[in-house]
């Protein structure tokens, strides 16, 4: 494996900004933020994905995710968070260890809704029920 800089953070070979730690989980302010305030949440175990996590991994990383939100907030005077989560290289992820963006917005902030950030796709009904039972029937597998 390559050098992953999460798991040199980790591991104590790189400074970070380490605001809350768990057994499967640190969360630190991102070296290259968007916003103040801008934290990520890491697994500890290089996992790359969000279905590579184990049962443990996820609900320690999410109840981390629910915890920090409020604190986050107050900290910064906020009164929403935008939370993101690139699941793999081709929705964005640059680096490929499971992490989750929490990014303070204030009324002042121009957000988007996510509709508006990318190109729709014009999807027949006919299409959309395929899709969606194609979905069901691998759920229930």
């Amino acid at each position: 494996m390559n050098s992953c800089i999460f798991c040199e953070i980790i591991n104590g070979n790189t400074k970070s900004r380490k605001i809350y730690e768990t057994k499967h989980s640190i969360a630190l302010l991102d070296a290259f933020p968007l916003k103040e305030g801008h934290t990520l949440i890491i697994s500890k175990n290089h996992k790359t994905k969000v279905e590579d996590l184990t049962v443990e991994e996820n609900n320690d990383i999410f109840t981390t995710l629910h915890f920090l939100i409020s604190h986050i907030e107050k900290t910064l005077e906020s009164n929403s968070t935008l939370i993101a989560i690139h699941n793999g290289k081709e929705a964005g992820q640059e680096i490929p260890h499971m992490h989750i963006h929490i990014i303070p917005i204030n009324k002042s902030d121009q957000s988007t809704a996510i509709h508006t950030m990318f190109t729709k796709e014009k999807i027949s009904d006919k299409k959309l029920d395929e899709i969606w039972i194609k979905m069901k029937n691998t759920i229930q597998q």
